[in-house]
């Protein structure tokens, strides 16, 4: 699950990563009032007005000002909240802001003695372990950095039977090319962001910048964050911060009745029940010559009423040119899908959509007999080479 920027910084700030002052606005009076806030509790004379959505790249779009004034602030927020924003991690068609996060402005004079790093901690799936992964050269142009000079980027990897060590600090410090306080500074903070890591059991921590200020301080003056969905039991706090609206609606409603589901680009729908055979049954979509539009994993115990639904969301895409059911019964009943297919059908009205069904397993027989009897105009394959074969004659 994403968070927002506002939202990673209060988990930082749980575990003692310093940030900057800031608070969200979802209105330009309301961003008024908090910039006054900032202002009293930090003496700041500009703030940062920066757009809270679930993309990187914000300042590239339009979506990071600098306000220097009441007037300014309230200006700037009208500007950017109800904007679509694009960004280079958007589609074409990029999101819209609803909310923005008011800071205090922490370049202060001495802006040359400023630094930008960039620091993130993740996990290396090669080797099962997390990693630190830090360059002196952060910012918003970090991925030319990676890209153009491999060399900057450095990693540090962790033993889980250890944790972090001290040195491990001092090493990544030392490559950042940071001295005295700032050097210890850049522990403190390395210390904090690793434990509110692990103990959000997030799958990502991104900090770029963070920031080395003219006084030696180290801040982390953005947060992309990622947690775990697996381990959201664990945190009810934290999936209460989950926005909906960053979610695409199809996948939320399918979220719904514990589907799992995931949109793609493609023109032939599928469902299927296990996840393996839901890779295998997208497999022979494109070896038939079609795209797959989604994967959709009605799960081994899934009901007419659930496999209603799964239909339901897949004709929701209008790029969806046919539609392969592709179950195989063990714990679920072939029946049980017939009948929530035939379902779908009478609830929804008349579909024009060829569908395709394959039924293997348990009570295949029954099921495939309602479908028969139901006087749908589906297409019946027994094998996935005689599905491949009709979905290359449905879609040509």
């Amino acid at each position: 699950m994403n968070l927002h920027e506002h939202q990673g910084k209060s988990i930082l700030k749980k575990y003692g990563v310093s940030v900057p002052v800031g608070y969200c606005a979802e209105s330009p009076v309301t961003a008024v009032e908090m910039a006054s806030n900032v202002q009293k509790e930090t003496g700041t004379k500009s703030w940062v007005i920066k757009a809270q959505i679930h993309a990187g790249g914000r300042g590239k779009g339009g979506g990071v000002k600098l306000a220097k004034s009441l007037d300014e602030v309230k200006t700037i927020s009208r500007k950017i909240i109800g904007m679509q924003l694009i960004t280079p991690q958007t589609s074409n068609e990029g999101k819209k802001v609803r909310k923005v996060l008011i800071q205090e402005d922490i370049f202060y004079p001495g802006e040359s003695e400023i630094r930008e790093l960039y620091v993130g901690v993740l996990l290396n799936r090669s080797t099962g372990r997390n990693m630190i992964m830090y360059s002196p050269k952060g910012g918003m142009d970090i991925e030319k950095v990676a890209k153009e000079s491999p060399e900057l980027i450095f990693t540090q990897e962790i033993n889980p039977s250890v944790g972090l060590q001290a040195f491990q600090c001092r090493k990544i410090a030392f490559d950042l090319g940071l001295c005295g306080t700032a050097f210890k500074n850049m522990i403190v903070f390395l210390e904090a962001l690793y434990k509110a890591y692990l103990e959000s059991d997030a799958s990502l921590f991104e900090i770029n910048p963070v920031v080395k200020t003219s006084d030696d301080k180290i801040y982390a003056v953005d947060a992309k964050v990622s947690i775990d969905n697996n381990a959201l039991f664990r945190h009810p706090d934290i999936a209460n911060m989950r926005d909906l609206n960053e979610e695409d609606p199809i996948e939320v409603a399918a979220g719904r009745f514990d589907l799992s589901y995931v949109k793609m680009d493609g023109n032939v729908g599928c469902m299927v029940n296990g996840a393996g055979l839901a890779m295998a049954t997208m497999d022979i979509i494109k070896l038939s010559g079609g795209e797959p539009a989604n994967f959709l994993d009605v799960g081994g115990t899934a009901n007419a009423k659930r496999v209603e639904e799964a239909f339901r969301i897949i004709i929701k895409d209008p790029n969806v040119k046919a539609i392969l059911i592709n179950i195989f019964g063990g714990i679920v009943r072939c029946d049980r899908v017939a009948q929530g297919v035939v379902d779908a059908y009478k609830n929804i009205g008349k579909i024009e959509i060829p569908v395709i069904v394959r039924l293997q397993g348990t009570n295949a027989k029954e099921g495939k007999q309602i479908i028969d009897e139901s006087g749908l105009k589906a297409h019946s394959a027994i094998l996935l080479q005689d599905a491949a074969e009709l979905i290359a004659e449905v879609i040509s």
